[in-house]
């Protein structure tokens, strides 16, 4: 029977591939082979598994999340920023790149929305880089990469989906994706500042007027980062969950909008509906997870998985590096999302019974599920760019990607070798208590 459960898998990877509907196809595909293989009886669990779901605390701030950086979104303050800081580091060789990468960084910090960030810096930043000369392709992947930020960089939604899969603390995942956040945005600049510094015509300064004043430096950038510091440090020093602080952060937003007088009824309403949108998405695609992991499990599939993992060569560091490969291929082609409740549900416990630290593994399958937005063909960022740059040929915004993803690989293989980045921040906080 275990060997009708990979039948399943491959089934559902292929219909998914074909581009059927996530939840339904997942969800449907286990229902047929639970009534084939399991009886009728298996659909007793099913409603506790799936009344466990909805009722969850912790997955409560996944909307809350959302709905904070929508709101930034819609009000126009991640329109400020880019343009204050394009104003601040533009005279700069490579500078309105950088601001860009200081952007993504800020609104990850603060939403972790990334179709969001990357088609507001589309729309603003992208016109002025080509207009003054950047290379399209060193433009196009400064823009994706920084929007893909949101995955790694906490407040993350990928970081709260698997800390419930993988059974771990939220607030200490988050904690412990910081020094690999900020890792990657330091490698970001970094790799920006080289390129303009050996091949000045791909990324020339940018005039854009006067440079900004402090006062006005203030007024676009302290309110996001005192909404910054409000969420991820009641987060950090305990203070709150992170399901308490998504609910700080979302009403800390929705104060800056009317503070400003920018959030009129109308942009209240599309944040609204556009949340509601992509907290469904997850929950529908959530509950049809849950019924394949419970078929799966019923059918040996867990145990045949693991048993294939074990007999590996190399023992933890061979399976390490074959779920990092084999999570990076599926990356290609399938949605975090779908790869979250999909594959990483069987890969955890292999993990731990390998003796690997769930919480290394965490971070290492939230770096590489975020070069899944930026890998050809169905990179997902690359699309949202797409949408906003239609004068831009796709194959140029593939082509700009590849090197941000040499660099992000890079960052998963230094946090590979050295797991220590992960617990520096949360063993000083946990003195520090």
């Amino acid at each position: 029977m275990e060997y009708w459960a990979l039948v399943m898998f491959a089934v559902v990877i292929g219909l998914l591939l074909l581009g059927y509907p996530v939840a339904f196809t997942i969800g449907g595909v286990a229902l047929l082979f639970g009534l084939l293989f399991l009886g009728i009886g298996f659909l007793d669990l099913l409603p506790l598994r799936i009344w466990g779901i909805v009722t969850n605390f912790n997955l409560l701030a996944v909307p809350l999340f959302v709905l904070m950086g929508v709101v930034l979104e819609r009000t126009g303050i991640a329109r400020d920023m880019l343009e204050t800081i394009g104003r601040l580091f533009g005279g700069l060789r490579g500078g309105m790149a950088v601001a860009v990468v200081v952007v993504g960084a800020l609104l990850a910090a603060t939403t972790g929305v990334i179709g969001a960030t990357v088609v507001a810096m589309g729309v603003i930043a992208l016109p002025v880089m080509l207009r003054h000369g950047y290379s399209p392709r060193l433009a196009s992947g400064t823009i994706v990469a920084s929007g893909a930020l949101g995955q790694i960089v906490p407040p993350s939604i990928v970081l709260i989906l698997l800390a419930d899969v993988l059974g771990l603390s939220p607030g200490r995942l988050f904690m412990a994706a910081v020094a690999p956040g900020l890792i990657l945005v330091l490698a970001l600049i970094l790799f920006v500042l080289v390129v303009a510094w050996l091949r000045p015509q791909l990324a020339p300064p940018v005039d854009q007027g006067a440079r900004p004043t402090l006062g006005e430096v203030a007024a676009s950038l302290l309110p996001v980062l005192l909404l910054m510091a409000l969420v991820l440090g009641s987060i950090l020093f305990g203070v709150a969950t992170p399901t308490e602080a998504a609910g700080l952060g979302a009403l800390g937003a929705i104060g800056l909008g009317l503070l400003r007088r920018r959030l009129k009824w109308v942009a209240l309403d599309s944040a609204l509906r556009e949340t509601l949108r992509l907290t469904a998405m997850v929950f529908f695609v959530l509950i049809g997870a849950t019924a394949f992991s419970l078929v799966f499990t019923g059918m040996g599939g867990d145990w045949l998985v693991h048993d294939l993992f074990e007999a590996l060569p190399g023992g933890p560091w061979g399976f390490l590096l074959l779920s990092m490969a084999l999570l990076f291929v599926l990356g290609m082609f399938l949605d975090f999302i779908e790869i979250c409740f999909l594959v990483v549900p069987i890969l955890g416990p292999v993990a731990v019974a390998l003796g690997i630290d769930p919480l290394w593994f965490a971070v290492l399958i939230a770096l590489n599920l975020q070069t899944s937005f930026l890998t050809p063909p169905f990179g997902f960022a690359l699309f949202y760019l797409k949408a906003v740059a239609r004068d831009l040929e796709m194959a140029t915004i593939y082509r700009g990607a590849l090197p941000f993803i040499a660099l992000q690989l890079t960052v998963l293989g230094l946090v590979l070798a050295f797991p220590g980045l992960i617990h520096w921040l949360p063993g000083v906080l946990e003195r520090w208590h």
